[in-house]
């Protein structure tokens, strides 16, 4: 066995999306699919958010991201202005750009990419040191809502309780 096969690096097909969304719930909402491979530099996910759901306002200040709209219909609110989001949509998202992100009437299913993060460690008193945790086990897996506190264990909307990390 090669040494990148052992790490998980090798090419090949990670899901068909529409295998995967054919035997998933029309109204599930949240995290659809993870890019998991051992040993990646990518973190890719597949998102739904269910009608009129949002993502609050939020700044990613280490990590560029791109999104994908694969699905759907929704507005991504930036400090440039409102973007529309339909299927097809590329959109880039530089770190430290302020967004919020909601649905339209028929929901919004996104593809997001961005470099992953290495390990948290903790922040000393400075603020140095660490990455800032993705915000993916926050977002309700039932209703789409990003929960506000960063140790909330249960949806403030729908009552459903939170992923893991």
């Amino acid at each position: 066995m090669h040494k990148d096969e052992a790490r998980g690096s090798t090419p090949g097909v990670l899901a068909r999306m529409p295998e995967l969304l054919r035997d998933l719930p029309a109204d599930r909402g949240g995290a659809l699919w993870r890019l998991d491979r051992e040993g990646r530099q990518l973190d890719a996910n597949l998102v739904r958010l269910t009608a009129g759901a949002e993502v609050g306002e939020s700044v990613e200040p280490e990590l560029d991201v791109l999104l994908y709209v694969v699905d759907g219909s929704g507005r991504l609110d930036t400090d440039a202005g409102v973007l529309d989001l339909e299927p097809g949509c590329v959109v880039w998202l530089p770190r430290a750009a302020r967004r919020a992100l909601s649905a339209g009437e028929r929901g919004l299913m996104y593809l997001s990419a961005h470099r992953r993060r290495p390990g948290l460690t903790i922040r000393n008193a400075s603020g140095e040191g660490g990455e800032s945790p993705c915000l993916l086990n926050r977002v309700c897996l039932a209703c789409g809502r990003l929960a506000p506190e960063n140790d909330a264990r249960y949806c403030g909307r729908c009552g459903e309780r939170l992923p893991e990390d």
